[in-house]
């Protein structure tokens, strides 16, 4: 009986820390888990007087990969990105979205250098969605990594 109490014992604490170990990897901070956004006009620099938003989810992970995809309403826009910039300063773009419509999604293997996650980490990234009217940009969010 001890036997089957041991083997069983030891099955469950096995069980135990690969579930530990997979909650770990799944909600580690910057894996992109809770990242949804809105964009606004309000948000832009200078802020855009505009109906205009856009809604979605970016993900960055631990390793930099960059997956996810913002959809806008209210404009005709001409193209979306991630930009590395301060809340209320323009920045550089870093990864340019690939556009359909009115939907903006990163590209396969799009991925951040370490310079560029260490900025996401300290909230220093954004996506912008610019527009014909609005060329440097219509509507923003601010990325905040994972708590």
């Amino acid at each position: 009986m001890t036997f089957s109490l041991s083997n069983t014992v030891r099955s469950l604490v096995l069980a135990a820390g690969a579930l530990t170990l997979a909650a770990c990897s799944t909600f580690m901070p910057g894996s992109g888990s809770n990242d949804k956004i809105t964009l606004t006009g309000a948000n832009e620099v200078p802020a855009v007087a505009t109906t205009a938003s856009g809604t979605g989810t970016v993900a960055i992970a631990a390793d930099g990969s960059v997956t996810g995809s913002i959809t806008v309403t209210g404009m005709e826009p001409t193209m979306g990105h991630i930009h590395q910039g301060a809340p209320g300063v323009n920045g550089p773009v870093i990864v340019p979205f690939t556009q359909s419509g009115n939907v903006f999604t990163a590209p396969a293997g799009a991925k951040l250098t370490e310079a560029q996650m260490a900025a996401y980490r300290a909230g220093n990234l954004y996506v912008n969605v610019h527009s014909a009217a609005n060329p440097a940009g219509q509507i923003r969010a601010q990325l905040k990594p994972a708590a």
